[in-house]
């Protein structure tokens, strides 16, 4: 039953992306976001801050690659392990670099 409701197709953006595609990204943003945030420790939001901006990052960036790469929306039953790889990848890449930036922006604004 959990398994047919995370691969049940959702109306997601113009990609017709599934709910699995979306949790990847949000996770994955999410663990990108804290990933950054951990390094760059001047830009950090604090854990709730790092987390939701990584995750926000991870969902957009995500459906953003996967409307420009169709391979990342995977096969019929969209457990494809080379597009679970591309959500992961792309999710997290994307919340890493929104959280970079949202913290640098925010960084600066406290110092004026």
């Amino acid at each position: 039953m959990l398994a047919s409701l995370l691969t049940r197709k959702v109306s997601h953006g113009a990609n017709g992306g599934n709910m699995l595609a979306l949790i990847i990204q949000l996770i994955a943003g999410a663990v990108g976001g804290n990933a950054v945030a951990g390094a760059l420790k001047n830009s950090s939001l604090g854990t709730a801050g790092n987390t939701v901006a990584g995750a926000l990052g991870g969902a957009a960036g995500g459906s953003l690659l996967t409307s420009l790469i169709p391979a990342l929306s995977g096969g019929a039953g969209g457990l494809d392990i080379g597009a679970i790889v591309g959500q992961l990848v792309g999710g997290g890449a994307s919340g890493a670099i929104v959280t970079a930036i949202v913290g640098m922006v925010m960084s600066n604004m406290k110092k004026s």
